[in-house]
């Protein structure tokens, strides 16, 4: 189970691949020591950063773009890009949570490069696992999701291509998108982790791009977790 955070700010960070960076310094403290004359002369110690194993990009689709728009996905538009966990925090920190964005808002965080469109040439073969997830639920689900991506937390994070934070009136969703979606046993991994990392005890189903396109509402779930 996920340990709640209410409030998360710049000092708590994700679970992101940190080999063989050095532990950070206290705040105020500086390189050197010993006597007066070298502790004078020191100079203040540069920050840490700690790089994500890849970068990644967030996407935003308001419903004012949407409503000017014909094609789907052409009101899409990259936002941020961070490829630290300090920067991550730094984006995250200062923009809206999903419960505070306007209804029919899709907010996307995708690798870099990696676009959240079944046509983009890493998705076209995947597919996607979805949750509904309760308003009061959604900003935590959101930022778990985040960090368990970003912090390699997958067993078969390769796979993974991003995920999206849909803001509907009746029922909130997050989808977790994926390459390979006939590798049936690296994408039902995802599925089960995903669950256990958001404690939920509901069934979710995993969809292939090509059946989605081929049949809108009417795909059905090809796997199950």
């Amino acid at each position: 189970m996920v340990e709640e955070q209410d409030h998360p700010n710049n000092n708590d960070k994700p679970r992101a691949r940190t080999d063989g960076v050095e532990e950070e310094l206290e705040e105020g403290e500086i390189i050197g020591g010993g006597d007066d004359e070298t502790s004078s002369s020191a100079k203040p110690a540069r920050a840490v950063s700690h790089p994500l194993e890849y970068s990644w990009t967030f996407w935003f689709d308001s419903p004012a773009a949407k409503s000017r728009q014909t094609a789907w996905g052409s009101s899409m538009r990259p936002i941020y890009t961070f490829s630290t966990v300090e920067e991550f925090w730094s984006i995250y920190n200062n923009i809206h949570h999903p419960s505070k964005l306007a209804h029919r808002t899709d907010f996307y965080c995708f690798k870099h490069k990696i676009e959240p469109k079944w046509e983009d040439p890493v998705c076209a073969n995947g597919g996607n696992w979805t949750m509904g997830i309760s308003k009061a639920k959604l900003d935590n689900s959101w930022l778990y999701t985040l960090l368990a991506m970003i912090g390699e937390q997958f067993d078969h994070g390769e796979e993974i291509c991003g995920a999206v934070v849909n803001v509907r009136a009746r029922q909130e969703k997050i989808a977790m998108w994926t390459k390979n979606a006939t590798n049936e046993g690296a994408q039902v991994s995802i599925g089960r982790q995903w669950k256990r990392l958001l404690d939920s005890n509901e069934s979710i189903g995993f969809i292939f791009h090509d059946d989605a396109i081929k049949l809108d509402k009417g795909a059905k779930n090809k796997y199950t977790a």
